[in-house]
């Protein structure tokens, strides 16, 4: 009896020694690592906000522009003096046909200048009449249609610009009437009445070559030459643009 109770006293003593030499598995487990606070935060410093920047001074208002300067009125019976492009010739020129100049200088108004030398300008022709072989007198009529004046076209109204060349009716009826009468003298002489009648068939022929021979000039403006016209009403000039 006594040597049982000794080997259950062994026995539980090595079971007691054991158990007590082992360590328990929740102390080799290592805590997780904490996360090292914000630099920043660890000085006590505060997140920036940008809505509490104070805001920008405005910027100084743009002055407004100055007003445009008014037009100009050039008024009515200012005198216009173009220089031609081409040349007219009464005797070739048609009524309604076209032409187109220059100014030849400034022209100004109360001492501001209003229309540049050089503007172009265009017009056309009124009337036209060639000098006849026998009797009349050249005619050539010209007026203003449009100016451009800081390349704006404006249309226009003008005197006309008119310029005659006389014919020489007189010079022609003697011309004929000598011519008339020397055939009629030749044809007498060579062959009595009969003769007479031929050569003052001739003669006339004769006398209306001179007439036309003799006859007045046309009406020539060459290129480059001037001409001038006066406004017939006012002539409202826009500023050019700033």
């Amino acid at each position: 009896m006594h040597m049982k109770k000794a080997v259950l006293a062994i026995l539980l003593g090595t079971l007691l020694s054991v158990g007590c030499s082992q360590k328990p598995a929740s102390s080799d487990t290592q805590p997780a690592a904490q996360p090292q606070p914000n630099a920043a935060n660890s000085t006590g410093s505060q997140p920036t906000d940008a809505s509490a920047q104070p805001a920008p001074a405005p910027a100084a208002a743009t002055p407004a522009p100055p007003p445009p300067p008014p037009p100009i009125v050039v008024p009515a019976g200012t005198s216009v003096t173009v220089k031609l492009d081409q040349a007219i010739s009464s005797k070739s020129a048609q009524p309604g046909q076209t032409f187109t100049a220059t100014t030849a200088h400034t022209i100004s108004v109360a001492g501001e200048p209003a229309i540049p030398a050089g503007s172009a300008v265009s017009g056309s022709v009124l009337d036209a009449k060639k000098q006849g072989a026998i009797k009349g007198e050249a005619a050539l009529a010209l007026g203003l249609n449009s100016i451009t004046v800081n390349g704006k076209t404006y249309n226009i109204t003008t005197s006309a610009f008119m310029k005659t060349e006389k014919g020489k009716g007189k010079r022609s009826a003697v011309s004929i009437g000598g011519g008339t009468a020397g055939g009629a003298l030749i044809g007498g002489l060579a062959g009595g009445g009969k003769g007479a009648a031929i050569g003052a068939l001739v003669g006339a022929g004769a006398g209306t070559a001179v007439a036309a021979g003799t006859g007045g000039q046309n009406v020539n403006l060459p290129a480059e030459a001037t001409v001038s016209f006066k406004l017939t009403s006012d002539l409202t000039i826009q500023p050019p643009a700033q």
